[in-house]
């Protein structure tokens, strides 16, 4: 059987295989916009506990970093007295000098000492350092390490 088409004149066979039923294509589309919408739903919900996740994972980094600068600033003020009372304690004996030799005398034995003292407390100070950046690290480096073993497993 041949539909006729009055516009153009021509016909075409009924039931030919380009014809689609009219009520699957919005049934399709229908479907097809769902899936992208639970996919999307999905993946929002996996992004979000991601960002939720990282932004635990930068909040406990800062607070770290925040008590270890707090704990590095407590130092350097006690060294930085115990600095100014030495400096006072040498000016003092200075001041008690009677003659030039006494003089080189505290001098040499002021500054073997502060060299020796400078020493520890920079070795100090760096070990504090590498105890922040260290502590500050850690929860990053979990966080890392527990991306990568799920997307890897």
């Amino acid at each position: 059987m041949k539909e006729n088409n009055p516009k153009s004149g021509a016909t075409k066979p009924a039931g030919s295989a380009f014809d689609m039923p009219k009520t699957a294509t919005p049934q399709t589309l229908h479907q097809f916009a769902e899936n992208g919408a639970a996919q999307l739903k999905a993946s929002y919900a996996k992004i979000s506990a991601a960002t939720a996740e990282a932004s635990s994972l930068m909040q406990s980094s800062y607070t770290t970093v925040a008590n270890g600068v707090v704990e590095y600033n407590a130092k350097l003020i006690e060294i930085a007295c115990g600095n100014a009372n030495a400096a006072f304690d040498y000016a003092r004996e200075v001041n008690g000098v009677t003659s030039p030799a006494q003089f080189l005398e505290v001098t040499t034995e002021h500054a073997r000492k502060r060299f020796g003292i400078f020493s520890e407390q920079a070795k100090e100070l760096a070990a504090l350092a590498q105890k922040v950046a260290r502590e500050a690290a850690e929860p990053l480096k979990a966080g890392v390490t527990k991306a990568f073993q799920g997307h890897l497993s």
